[in-house]
């Protein structure tokens, strides 16, 4: 073996040449009469039959709305049936589905809508404080002028009208009833032959990830790129039709989508949600009550469920494997997961929006030390390696960058080939921008990100947006982000603020600015308000000593005295 830092993955499992459609059809010829879907909230069931009709009126529901392969269709909702729908019935026309965060305010949802184009969007009626309803009237007053469908705006001038999910929603909103019935109004043949002129390499999925600009860029994904992600990803949880998967992670992100939808999907395992948002008793009741031999998670989420008061009346012993992924997980909750949730084949993966998203896993057979200190080897079919800030290999037990190449990773930014080349070398590298360390043996370990980017609960959050979002309130003049470590979250959000002469604000006043404009989750937790910012000599802000005082100051000293704070 090379003792250089590279490594390709298994090469004995073929990739699937078809698209999400396909092989959505297959499962359903395969297994109709198994569950496909449980939705615990809802109080719905289906068959693979039966979510096969809905998924069908639904993708014609979709060309009646004129929609054409390539199009783009935004979904604007927590977790629920009609957004498992909307995912495979846009894949089975050829639909761009883009996904939108469920926590995003006015300013984010209109750049998502404004950057990929989106011609329609579907949206729920509201989501814990957000009024999606009343967001979208004060956004596109021009609602209320228009048909569904006809709406003109100079805001979004791409954007023909709004789907709500809601059992009554306005005059100007379609609703999702109604869209079931244009659908059934359109003939079967006409989705047919749709279907059967889409192919596996066209783009089918754009995610918005924060960027260091302080713009969010969309991962334009491919059928190729998240239906063989989420099949290789079954394939090392070794999942077949007997599984039950319970997804509590969020359907807007690829950890529920990819690792949980189509990994069901490409394995005819049941997909089951135990609610609109992550509850750990509702998780841990929906595991007990439907049997469940799979859970997702990040680590906190586990954390939650673990610590819960009433986590031993449960009967967790049908759970065998799942995955925890996310951010780094502490040995001591892997191994109350396999002892106290009876996940004996708990698996770690690692990756990003860009690679569809693992690139890395942990195996069932890897010891319990390997799956808290790595973070797998290379998936099957993708090649990784660990390169200097010269692009050149480093030898094993090195720091360098890590980097992954392979059917996983995006087709490009939507719109935005700048972006695209910095992230993607020539030779079709991606530059995961996360510092790294390969052994001998091919397992990874991650030591630090390059970039500032901070992981809250599992959510990425990029200084850089907080830092130009910060700049809209007229008191300040300056401010800089930070991350410090968080028992709970894993990190939290430190904002160093300067304000303008003889202007000020409290923390409370800020924190309701962030309230109604951007997502809780990159709202601090914390602020500083300082007259200036530590500096080298020649001017450049040195945030290393900006987190060294915020955790000295923040943060209590551990009891044994360590630095581990």
């Amino acid at each position: 073996m090379s003792h250089f830092s590279y490594t390709c993955g298994p090469k004995d499992k073929n990739l699937l040449a078809m698209t999400i459609g396909e092989a959505f059809d297959n499962t359903v010829a395969r297994f109709p009469e198994r569950e496909a879907l449980v939705v615990r909230h809802q109080q719905l069931r289906y068959t693979w039959a039966q979510l096969a009709d809905a998924v069908d009126r639904y993708a014609r529901g979709l060309l009646a709305l004129r929609l054409k392969p390539g199009d783009r269709l935004g979904i604007w909702a927590p977790n629920c049936a009609e957004w498992c729908i909307v995912q495979f019935a846009s894949a089975k026309v050829g639909v761009v589905l883009v996904n939108i965060n469920p926590a995003y305010r006015t300013s984010e949802l209109e750049y998502a809508l404004k950057q990929s184009g989106c011609k329609w969007l579907i949206c729920a009626r509201a989501f814990k404080t957000s009024d999606y309803h009343a967001m979208l009237s004060g956004l596109l007053p021009e609602l209320a002028q228009y048909l569904p469908g006809e709406l003109t705006s100079s805001r979004l001038p791409e954007l023909r009208g709004v789907v709500s999910l809601a059992a009554e929603p306005p005059s100007d909103f379609l609703s999702w009833y109604e869209l079931g019935a244009l659908g059934t109004a359109v003939a079967p043949e006409q989705l047919l032959t749709c279907q059967s002129e889409l192919h596996f390499d066209q783009p089918i999925n754009i995610q918005y990830t924060s960027g260091t600009t302080g713009f969010p860029k969309g991962a334009t994904l491919s059928h190729y790129n998240i239906l063989n992600n989420g099949y290789m990803a079954g394939v090392s949880l070794k999942l077949t039709e007997h599984d039950r998967l319970v997804i509590p992670v969020p359907l807007y992100h690829c950890f529920g989508m990819v690792l949980g939808n189509l990994c069901c999907l490409t394995h005819g395992s049941t997909m089951i949600y135990p609610g609109d948002a992550f509850d750990p008793l509702v998780t841990l009741a929906t595991v007990a009550e439907e049997k469940a031999t799979a859970l997702y998670g990040v680590p906190t989420m586990f954390i939650a469920e673990l610590d819960h008061p009433q986590r031993s009346s449960f009967d967790l012993s049908s759970l065998r494997t799942g995955i925890m992924a996310g951010a780094t997980c502490p040995v001591e909750v892997m191994r109350r997961v396999i002892s106290d949730m009876h996940m004996k084949e708990v698996q770690i993966a690692y990756g990003m929006t860009e690679t569809s998203p693992v690139s890395l896993q942990t195996s069932a057979d890897d010891e319990l030390e390997i799956r808290v200190a790595t973070v797998g080897r290379t998936q099957p079919q993708l090649e990784s390696k660990i390169v200097d800030e010269a692009g050149n290999l480093v030898v094993h037990g090195q720091i360098g960058e890590l980097c992954t190449r392979g059917y996983s990773v995006m087709i490009g930014y939507w719109g935005n080939p700048k972006a695209t080349a910095e992230a993607i070398d020539q030779d079709g590298w991606m530059r995961t921008g996360d510092l790294a360390i390969m052994d001998e043996q091919g397992y990874v370990s991650i030591v630090g990100r390059s970039k500032d980017m901070i992981i809250r609960g599992g959510e990425n959050i990029y200084p850089r947006e907080l830092e130009e979002f910060f700049f809209s309130p007229p008191a300040v003049a300056d401010v800089q982000v930070i991350g410090i470590p968080d028992q709970k979250y894993g990190e939290e959000v430190v904002a160093w603020i300067k304000f303008h002469p003889a202007h000020s604000a409290t923390a409370d006043e800020l924190r309701s600015w962030c309230k109604e404009r951007i997502a809780h989750f990159k709202t601090p937790r914390h602020f500083r308000f300082v007259d200036s910012f530590p500096m080298t000599v020649t001017g450049k802000i040195q945030k290393f000593r900006m987190r060294e005082i915020s955790i000295e100051e923040l943060l209590p000293a551990p009891v044994d005295g360590s630095v581990t704070r």
